[in-house]
């Protein structure tokens, strides 16, 4: 549920680290992934303008995150909903649901279509760090044998 971790760093310690099947890992991880996210995306905004009024250290915070955002979600504003889906779904650091619900605010896409966006987009990266995480775990094993 954590910003920054999110699926990419429970998913691997999910598989690696519990020795949980592959099925309840990936789906708890999507689903912990987004419960924060949620709320989160609906709340974003009141919670920006309360917490940037009252503080500078909370402005800067802010603005740094918009602007941080905005960069990184050229895609999101060329290409929109599948753009959206695209930067949540490439699990790079800095890109994953929370970040994407920073973007989906900054670009005012519609936030009911954005949480099946950013469901979309962390079951890619989900399937993505599966991938990663199984082959390089077959690789450590075949390494560790020869």
């Amino acid at each position: 549920m954590l910003p920054i971790f999110e699926l990419r760093g429970s998913l691997p310690l999910a598989l690696l680290a519990f020795k949980m099947p592959l099925i309840p890992a990936f789906i708890l991880s999507v689903i912990g992934n987004m419960i924060p996210v949620i709320p989160y995306l609906y709340l974003l905004g009141y919670i920006a303008d309360y917490l940037m009024k009252r503080s500078k250290l909370c402005e800067k915070f802010f603005t740094w995150v918009f602007e941080h955002t905005r960069k990184k979600g050229k895609i999101i504003e060329k290409y929109e909903e599948i753009g959206l889906v695209i930067f949540v779904g490439i699990p790079l650091p800095m890109t994953g649901a929370w970040s994407g619900a920073v973007a989906a605010f900054i670009f005012d896409l519609d936030k009911k279509k954005s949480i099946l966006l950013l469901l979309l987009g962390v079951i890619l990266a989900g399937l993505i760090v599966t991938a990663v995480t199984l082959s390089g775990l077959k690789a450590f094993e075949f390494f560790i044998k020869h």
